[in-house]
């Protein structure tokens, strides 16, 4: 076991491995110990991503109205949405400075597609209320992904 890998969790005096909410190249990502687990995760349809801690994401949604000019389509329920990425970068652009922001310009300005995914990692959301056409979409993009 490499000990770096893994955050110390001492049970029945064994260390259990503490694994991701999520699985990103074929295998289940591990975050070192001491770095915040992820809250949100904007991604593209090629798999690129920038995660956001809890601070980050309460942050960013702070100072930019939630995303809501960029918001194509979303869970009403949970944080999870489609993001426009030319509104994403103008809504950066006009928002107060934020740590992170650069990181999501560049992840929009070379997404393939006219959108980035918002992923929300700490919320148990089954997405039962997003009803617009927007879901599959979503739902699509994540399970290639994940399963990827």
């Amino acid at each position: 076991m490499e000990p770096w890998r893994y955050r110390s969790l001492p049970i029945g005096g064994r260390f259990r491995p503490r694994r991701s909410l999520r699985r990103s190249g074929g295998g289940l990502v591990r975050y070192l110990a001491g770095v915040a687990a992820p809250a949100l995760a904007f991604l593209d349809d090629e798999g690129e991503e920038v995660l956001l801690d809890a601070d980050e994401a309460a942050a960013l949604l702070a100072l930019t109205d939630n995303l809501d000019a960029a918001t194509v389509s979303a869970c009403p329920t949970c944080r999870s949405r489609i993001v426009a990425v030319v509104a994403l970068v103008d809504v950066l652009g006009e928002a107060p400075p934020f740590s992170r922001s650069s990181e999501l310009v560049e992840l929009a300005d070379d997404a393939p597609t006219l959108h980035l995914y918002v992923r929300d990692l700490t919320t148990r959301c089954v997405h039962h209320a997003w009803r617009d056409p927007g879901y599959d979409e979503w739902r699509e993009a994540i399970d290639d992904l994940v399963d990827s």
